[in-house]
Formats: C-alpha cells, sequence, structure tokens
C-alpha cells in the first residue's frame, strides 16, 4: 500500500498532523493527545509478552490510546520496522477476515526473528484471532489489541488466552481529559469551569465531537455511534427477533439511567405500549446493552447481611452525550447527570462500585480501591434549598444513611456546591475539584 498524502479534513486544529508507517503505510497521528490515564497502567507491559486488551465502547478513544503507545515507542527509540500496527477497520486491511489472512498479514510485515510490537485494532473482525495472537506472544512478541465490546472477553477467548492477556477498559473523556483535550488541540474554552462543565455534560466524552463546531453536529455523531454499535456489536452477533422491543428497551435504560431498576416496571411499559415478551427476551436485550458498553450496570450490596443483593441494580449510561443525542427532550437533570457521571469517575479510576443499602436505606455509592479500602458517597446536586426548610430536608436526606453505618470508613458527599458543609465526620467534595484532581477520595 503506497504512502498518499492525506487531504486535512479540520485545517483548524492540530487533529490531523500526520506520519505515515513505511511498513504498513497506514497513516498515524503524530500529534495524539496522550490519554495519560490509561498509558500509565499499560506502561509496565509495554514490552511484555502478556496480551494487553484495550476495551470499550466504539469511538471512546482506543485506536488513539494504541497511537499514543506508538509515538512513545519511537520516542523511546525503537525502530520503526519493529512495530507492526494493522488496523482492521481501515481501508486496506478490511479484507482480512480470517486467522489465515490475519497471519499472512503479519508475517509479510516483518523483517526479521527479533523482538516485534504488534498492535491490532479492531481484533474482533478476524473470527478466530486468538491462536494467531497468542502464537505471537509465546514467540515473545508484545501484542496489544483494541475491541469495540465484551464480546471480545468471551468465554472462549477467556479459556484460550487464560493467564495469558490483561484487559484495560477505556472510558470517554472525562472531564480533566476533556479540559486538557481542549487545550491540547488549541481549542477555546470557557474560564468559568462551571460553565464548562455544563456543556461537557451535554457534549459528552466522544473525543472525535470536539472536532465539530456546534452541539446539532455533535449529537448527530453520538446517534451515529449508537446506530454503528447496533448494526456491527448486537445485530451481527444474536438475532434481534423484535427490533421494535430492543428499541424500547433501549430507550428505556436510556431514560432511566442513574435510577434504581425494575424489569418489573420495564415490562409494565411495554405492555402500555402493545409489546407482550418475555422477561427472558428483555433481559437478553438489557444484556446486549451492557456487553455493547453503552450501559454499566451497577448492582446493589447490602451492607447488613453483607451480600450483593441480585436484580436491584442502576444502570448508568457510558457517556451523558448518549441521552441527548437519543432524546428530543433535552432538559437537563442536574442530580441524576452528576451521579452518572461520578459513576464513570470512579470505575475509570479503578474503584470497584456499589449501590449501597443500609436496611431500609440507600447510600449512592461503596466503593473499594486498589488497596482494598472502602469509602461511602453520597451524589447530589446541592444542599442548598430554595428556602431553609428545603435546605434542610436535603441534608438529612443526605446525611441520614451515614448514621446506621457503625465502620469507620471515611464517609463523602459529592456536590456542585462552591462552599463545603463539613457535618457529622462526613467530607464535602466539589465534585469539578475531585475531577480536576484537587480532591481525592
Amino acid at each position: 500500500m503506497e504512502n498518499r498524502k492525506i487531504k486535512k479534513e479540520y485545517p483548524e486544529t492540530r487533529f490531523n498532523d500526520i506520519i505515515t508507517n513505511r511498513k504498513s503505510g497506514e497513516m498515524m497521528f503524530q500529534n495524539v493527545y496522550p490519554r495519560e490515564k490509561y498509558l500509565e497502567k499499560i506502561r509496565p507491559f509495554f514490552d511484555s509478552d502478556i496480551i494487553k486488551v484495550i476495551t470499550g465502547i466504539r469511538r471512546c478513544g482506543k485506536s488513539f490510546i494504541l497511537r499514543g503507545i506508538m509515538n512513545e515507542l519511537c520516542d523511546r527509540g525503537i525502530e520503526e520496522t519493529k512495530i507492526i500496527y494493522i488496523p482492521l477497520d481501515k481501508r486496506g486491511f478490511k479484507n482480512i477476515k480470517t486467522p489465515e489472512k490475519l497471519e499472512e498479514k503479519i508475517e509479510s510485515m516483518i523483517e526479521d526473528d527479533k523482538f516485534h510490537y504488534l498492535f491490532i485494532d479492531e481484533v474482533q473482525n478476524v473470527t478466530g484471532f486468538e491462536n494467531v495472537v497468542q502464537a505471537y506472544a509465546e514467540e515473545g512478541y508484545s501484542v496489544f489489541l483494541t475491541g469495540s465490546n465484551s464480546y471480545l472477553l468471551s468465554d472462549e477467548i477467556s479459556t484460550k488466552l487464560t493467564g495469558r492477556y490483561l484487559n484495560f477498559e477505556v472510558y470517554t473523556l472525562d472531564f480533566k481529559e476533556y479540559l486538557d483535550m481542549k487545550k491540547y488541540y488549541n481549542l477555546d474554552m470557557n474560564q468559568d469551569m462551571y460553565a464548562e462543565f455544563n456543556e461537557y455534560i451535554f457534549n459528552g466524552g466522544f473525543p472525535k465531537t470536539l472536532e465539530f463546531p456546534d452541539v446539532s453536529t455533535r449529537q448527530e455523531y453520538t446517534r451515529g455511534i449508537i446506530g454503528e454499535i447496533f448494526e456491527k456489536d448486537v445485530k451481527t452477533k444474536k438475532r434481534i427477533s423484535n427490533v421494535a422491543v430492543y428499541e424500547r428497551v433501549q430507550s428505556f435504560l436510556l431514560n432511566n439511567y442513574s435510577s434504581p431498576f425494575s424489569i418489573t416496571n420495564l415490562l409494565d411499559s411495554l405492555k402500555e405500549e402493545g409489546f407482550s415478551t418475555k422477561p427472558s427476551t428483555v433481559r437478553g436485550y438489557i444484556e446486549d446493552l451492557r456487553k455493547a458498553k453503552i450501559v454499566y450496570e451497577c448492582n446493589r450490596f447490602d451492607l447488613k447481611s453483607k451480600k450483593a443483593v441480585r436484580r436491584e441494580q442502576k444502570y448508568y449510561l457510558a457517556d451523558m452525550a448518549i441521552y441527548f443525542a437519543m432524546n428530543t427532550d433535552n432538559r437537563l437533570n442536574f442530580g441524576s447527570s452528576l451521579e452518572n457521571i461520578v459513576y464513570l469517575y470512579l470505575v475509570s479510576h479503578d474503584y470497584q462500585v456499589s449501590i449501597g443499602k443500609i436496611g431500609k436505606l440507600a447510600c449512592d455509592y461503596i466503593v473499594r480501591d486498589r488497596n482494598q479500602n472502602y469509602a461511602y458517597i453520597q451524589v447530589t446536586y446541592t444542599l442548598q434549598g430554595e428556602d431553609a426548610k428545603a435546605t434542610e430536608r436535603i441534608k438529612e436526606r443526605e446525611y441520614r444513611p451515614f448514621r446506621e453505618i457503625k465502620d469507620g470508613y471515611p464517609r463523602y458527599i459529592i456536590s456542585l456546591d462552591r462552599f463545603r458543609d463539613q457535618q457529622e465526620g462526613v467530607h464535602h467534595i466539589n465534585a469539578i475539584d475531585l475531577f480536576l484532581g484537587k480532591e481525592s477520595i
């Protein structure tokens, strides 16, 4: 594939500054925003023969993380010929559908039998890729894979690559990354962080949306992502027997994000609209949405029984832009939106997150970090009401669950209030300060 001069589609930004890989002819971004949050997790394994699997919702930036790794390797002085890059969703590579074709392509790009770095983007496009990539890993190659959904980590691949791979989950841009990426590409920024945060909620964190100048274009792009997920990640993996019911299930979850989920309520809603379907079918569609990473499931944990409570969960959106792109009503529910964004912040920082249940009371989150430290978290848009009595009611609602907790683990209230309300040993954190790294849990 010969090198070509690529027309710059957005000359006003640096998104399209490129270099060309001599071996593959594939264009690699020279000025790729480095998502250090993920690079620092992967960096210790750059030279390891453990297969690095990078997963996440489509268009969340997995390919850019690969390119960021390749740029780091080049900065280290690694020869270009030692880096093999195979983007299976790009022109010139889309015809690679079988393990034999994949191996043939890799072999054509190897010049000697020394150590190589092998990057395969959208590897799930090749059925049966596992034996090929494992063979190169066993030969000592450092292998990096990306895939758009958790079908990539099915029981089959888990069996074939047991002990041979690490999974790195990638999410859309968090608020700090969103701001940093704007700075990196010299895009306009509002000096008022609260105004910028409100814009972030509507725009979401799909990296490419920063290229588009207006909200309607960004929403059209996000709708395209959801359509692409349905066509490539859902329909191709499972026959949808009733697309209308599937779309209603999707709509229900998207419109009830951050709320306690009840399959009974969902089935009743479907029945009211004239759809009669089995609970097992609905659960299957929910699982499809979860596997496609449109939503994330957060289960409930009962502090008194010390057990997870089955079928008591909430669903959170992979990105807030999904809600606004898929709905005509763009009125902002600040509380639910903030809760959703806090959830994504926590899981993307490697916290294990559950919904807390303390008797009849609910605590938004019980979290555990990598050092097995626990914390309890309540999320509210504000502790301030329209008058003194309303403020008192809000504070009672948020503080009350903490009074039922008998252990000594820290307790937090996260809100957008500019002034702190420290009471009863509870730490009050401003959400924006948390997202920007000025506060921590």
